[in-house]
C-alpha cells in the first residue's frame, strides 16, 4: 500500500447523449491527470452519456457494465497505473441504471448502481441493487457512491465502517433545494455536506461534478477534494469550469485521524449496544 499519493477530481460538462465523444474526452483528462502524478482519478456522474433524463437519449447512450467505457478504463488503468472511477448509463436486464465503476491497474472492475435516485431520475433509472462497494486497492480502501447518495448520512457512514479510507463521489450537483446556492466562501451546500461527513466519518472524499449548462440543466460545478478532518485540499471549482483538481492524500494520516485524542475515539466510542447500521445483511 502507498501511504501518500496525489488524487484528481475531473470536472467537465459532458456533451448530452454523445458517449463516443465523452469517452474520448474522459480519456484525455485521465491521461492528463496521470501525467501530473495522480494515482486515483474521479470523473463526474453520467460522464459518458451526459446528464439527461430523456429515456430514448439515455437508451441510445447506455452500455453494459462490461461495455466500452469500463473495458477502456481497465486498459487505461493498467497502462497508466491509476485507479479510475466515473459515471455512465448502464443497461442491464432491460433497465437503465445511473452507474459508476471503479477500476484498478490490476484489471478489477467494481460496478455500483446509484441507490438514491434524485428528482426526475426516478422516471428513467432503476434504483441500485448492488449494495455499497469498498474496494481494496494498492492505494488503500476506496468506497464509491454517487451524488444524491451523500444526502443520506448512512451512506458515507456505512462506507467508513466497511473500511473505506477514501470515498470517490462522481456527482452532477445542481441547485434549487438548499437555502443558498453558494455561501460567501464559494461553497455550495453539497460541498459543505461532503466536508462535514468526511470529518465525522474520518474518510477523505474526492468529489467530481458536471459543470456548465449545455446539457439543459444548470450544474453548479464545485468539485473538491477533502481530507479526513473535513479540510478542503483543492477546490471548490467554479460553476462553469472544466478543470482537474489535484491534491495529495495520505492513507496513514487518514487512518490515524480515527483517533482524535487519547479519550476521543469516534469509532470506538460508538454505542453499538444501542444502535447499529446494517448494510447488505452485516451490522456495524
Amino acid at each position: 500500500m502507498t501511504d501518500a499519493f496525489p488524487v484528481a477530481a475531473v470536472q467537465f460538462g459532458a456533451r448530452l447523449y454523445a458517449p463516443d465523444e465523452n469517452r474520448a474526452r474522459a480519456e484525455t483528462a485521465i491521461r492528463s491527470a496521470a501525467g501530473k502524478g495522480a494515482r486515483l482519478v474521479v470523473l463526474p456522474e453520467l460522464a459518458i452519456s451526459g446528464y439527461g433524463l430523456d429515456p430514448e437519449g439515455l437508451a441510445r447512450s447506455a452500455e453494459p457494465g462490461d461495455g466500452p467505457t469500463v473495458t477502456g478504463w481497465q486498459a487505461l488503468a493498467a497502462e497508466l497505473d491509476v485507479v479510475i472511477s466515473g459515471g455512465f448509463c448502464e443497461t442491464a436486464g432491460g433497465n437503465l441504471h445511473n452507474s459508476a465503476a471503479l477500476v484498478t491497474p490490476e484489471g478489477s472492475a467494481t460496478l455500483y448502481r446509484k441507490l438514491h435516485l434524485f428528482d426526475g431520475e426516478k422516471n428513467v433509472f432503476s434504483p441500485g441493487d448492488r449494495g455499497l462497494p469498498v474496494v481494496e486497492t494498492a492505494l488503500g480502501r476506496i468506497g464509491l457512491c454517487v451524488c444524491y447518495d451523500l444526502r443520506f448520512v448512512e451512506v458515507a457512514r456505512a462506507l467508513a465502517l466497511m473500511g473505506a479510507d477514501v470515498i470517490a463521489v462522481p456527482t452532477a450537483w445542481v441547485g434549487g433545494f438548499d437555502r443558498n446556492a453558494r455561501d460567501a466562501m464559494g461553497f455550495i451546500g453539497q460541498a459543505r455536506g461532503a466536508m462535514v461527513q468526511a470529518n465525522l466519518n474520518q474518510v477523505a472524499m474526492v468529489c467530481a461534478s458536471q459543470s456548465g449548462g449545455d446539457q439543459g440543466i444548470r450544474f453548479l460545478g464545485s468539485s473538491l477534494i477533502v481530507d479526513s478532518f473535513g479540510e478542503c485540499l483543492a477546490g471548490p471549482s467554479e460553476q462553469d469550469a472544466d478543470e482537474t483538481l489535484i491534491a495529495s492524500l495520505d492513507i496513514a494520516a487518514i487512518r490515524a485521524s480515527r483517533v482524535r485524542s487519547a479519550l476521543v475515539r469516534p469509532r470506538e466510542d460508538r454505542r453499538v449496544d444501542v444502535y447499529g447500521l446494517t448494510v447488505s445483511g452485516t451490522t456495524y
